[in-house]
């Protein structure tokens, strides 16, 4: 299982190699990116599935719920029965649950759909802002792959210790500015995990990952000032 995180692609390829060498499956978290493209063709088309969320949060949405997205008909079939009490009609496959949307969650994906470009167009706008603001700082942003069309679902900033991104959050919520710690603390870390294991590179980067306000609505005079 692999994460593309605020929606950057995980290296799709090397995990590939290592999945077939070993006859592994492959599931990729893809929460953070619809709509994105690597190589011309959507980043959903790598691994054995992929899961997306549609919650309130994200730049298409339908207020709660999300999709799965499967390579194989089989599978597809499996999970639509899963979502579905375990059954069609009066045929009943195994054990299930009721996970399908509403007709009001559908209703509010078809709202937001025609807006997808024109959302992703405004939010790419201010990012490009925040790096003309911010080039001459000496912390670290995210690169885009070259051959990766992104949809600016996220504007993650590191900084050299924690100590530092405390500051500036701080200073950042006195001007009534909200960042987000996201993601953060590292989940191996967490109080009530029964056992625990070591993750020095995500303990160390969710220390000092702040994430800026970024929504299409966002007017870049505040950006800038």
């Amino acid at each position: 299982m692999a994460v593309h995180v605020y929606g950057y692609p995980c290296d799709v390829k090397a995990i590939e190699t290592i999945a077939r060498k070993h006859n592994l499956k492959v599931i990729y978290d893809a929460a953070h990116a619809f709509g994105c493209k690597l190589d011309g063709k959507s980043i959903l088309n790598w691994g054995d599935l992929s899961t997306l969320s549609f919650h309130a949060t994200k730049l298409f949405h339908t207020v709660e719920g999300g999709a799965i997205v499967a390579q194989d008909p089989e599978m597809a079939d499996k999970i639509n029965r899963f979502k579905s009490f375990g059954h069609l009609g009066e045929e009943y496959y195994m054990l299930g649950v009721n996970g399908k949307n509403s007709e009001f969650h559908a209703a509010m994906g078809l709202c937001v759909l025609p807006d997808v470009g024109d959302i992703i167009q405004k939010r790419k706008l201010i990012c490009n802002t925040y790096d003309a603001e911010f080039g001459a700082l000496d912390i670290v942003f995210s690169n885009i792959p070259k051959n990766y069309e992104y949809t600016y679902a996220y504007y993650p900033v590191i900084f050299h210790d924690e100590q530092q991104l405390l500051r500036v959050k701080e200073n950042l919520l006195k001007n009534d500015i909200h960042p987000r710690r996201y993601f953060y603390p590292s989940l191996n870390t967490l109080h009530f995990l029964d056992t625990r294991q070591s993750c020095p590179i995500s303990e160390d980067i969710s220390s000092r990952v702040l994430c800026l306000p970024l929504y299409d609505r966002l007017d870049l005079h505040d950006v800038v000032k």
